[in-house]
């Protein structure tokens, strides 16, 4: 029988932004999935989050922001993953997110983008469809 290794979640909680329930539910509902979740906690620099990323060796970099600041963060975010030479870790994004940057989030290299009230088996099952594919 083939030893599937569990899929491993960071997510993390980057700059002022101090409201961290959605994370920690999220968090709580991807590791009753079967997943293995990393929080950083809160106020994380874009180059902390990275650098737990590889140290915890995930496959998925989970970005929870509530702060309105999502485009600015995920560039930072995307060029230090791209230096750092770990492109193949999947990046997403939930949060205050309005529709009308969804498509720029996508253009800059997030897999996938869920706005609050997303539902938890939406993001199970497009994490697990995803890391098939991988």
């Amino acid at each position: 029988m083939e030893n599937q290794k569990n899929i491993r979640v960071l997510i993390a909680k980057p700059g002022l932004d101090g409201h961290d329930r959605g994370a920690k539910v999220v968090a709580h509902a991807l590791k009753e999935a079967g997943m293995e979740v990393i929080y950083t906690g809160l106020h994380k620099t874009v180059d902390q989050i990275v650098r737990t990323a590889v140290q915890e060796d995930v496959d998925i970099i989970g970005l929870s922001i509530m702060s309105g600041a999502h485009i600015p963060i995920v560039e930072k975010l995307m060029k230090k993953v791209k230096s750092e030479d770990i492109g193949d870790k999947l990046v997403i994004v939930g949060g205050v997110i309005p529709n009308r940057d969804i498509d720029r989030l996508k253009d800059l290299g997030v897999a996938g983008v869920f706005p609050g009230g997303t539902r938890f088996s939406d993001i199970v099952t497009f994490i697990n469809d995803s890391m098939k594919r991988a």
